[in-house]
């Protein structure tokens, strides 16, 4: 069972063996990506991967992100971010949303947020009602367990910092005139209900962390260590679901 408890804050690395690691991690990804195209190693297309992103505000998810994709030809990978529900899309079920963004076989998603809103900022916030929000875990185990069971990989990422790195950071930005922007009243009135949603987020964790579709819990105080974590993960899962449909990851530096 998966908790916020599971990521050592003070893991950290050097800026110089971060971009080492990264640069790595990310040659290694490329090939991977190629070859859940069907573009090396055979012309068999591998299985739909969709990388998902949550964690608190600031605990860095964009530059991890970019990190992720920054290497791969933007055809075979598409980001989709998601934010409050429109009037129209709250007039259907609240997974409805979602489905145009998940991945085909060959393919490749990156979800900034998900499906998680309902049990998280609708729960804290009150957007959904008790009975909604607490309907929503087994519809969303069920969502995923059904999509794995169609082929989908499914690397769910919750990136966590403490509330003192968190507000450090808000502070930066609202220094910083190029990164002010991304600070709004949200996210001051979310740090003022963190135990609330720390509350939320362990039982999210608990309840939907499942065989198909497990979390993983990334120490993302140290922004270098994080960045490298999320292409690790990534990188193994995808090696993992070849390696479980009978088929061995290229190589590398021979595969490029």
């Amino acid at each position: 069972m998966a908790s916020l408890k599971d990521a050592d804050l003070r893991l950290k690395l050097s800026g110089s063996e971060s971009n080492e690691r990264i640069a790595q991690a990310q040659d290694r990804l490329l090939a991977l990506r190629l070859q859940l195209g069907g573009l090396i190693g055979g012309s068999e297309l591998g299985p739909p991967l969709c990388v998902l992103f949550e964690g608190w505000d600031a605990s860095g998810k964009g530059g991890s992100i970019r990190r992720l994709v920054s290497r791969l030809d933007p055809r075979h990978v598409r980001v989709t971010q998601f934010g409050p529900p429109s009037p129209d899309e709250r007039r259907h079920h609240f997974l409805h949303r979602f489905s145009p963004a998940m991945p085909g076989w060959g393919g490749m998603a990156v979800l900034d947020r998900s499906w998680y809103g309902r049990v998280l900022v609708e729960r804290v916030e009150g957007f959904a009602s008790e009975a909604e929000w607490r309907r929503a875990y087994p519809q969303v185990v069920q969502w995923e367990a059904g999509s794995a069971a169609e082929g989908t990989v499914l690397v769910k990422l919750w990136l966590h910092i403490s509330e003192e790195e968190q507000l450090r950071r808000f502070r930066a930005r609202e220094r910083d005139p190029l990164k002010r922007w991304k600070l709004t009243d949200e996210d001051w009135r979310n740090l003022s209900h963190r135990a609330e949603y720390e509350e939320a987020v362990e039982e999210m964790l608990a309840t939907t962390d499942h065989k198909a579709a497990a979390w993983h819990v990334v120490a993302a105080e140290s922004k270098h260590y994080a960045r490298v974590k999320v292409l690790e993960i990534v990188n193994s899962t995808i090696e993992d679901a070849l390696r479980a449909l009978g088929r061995d990851p290229v190589e590398t530096e021979a595969s490029l």
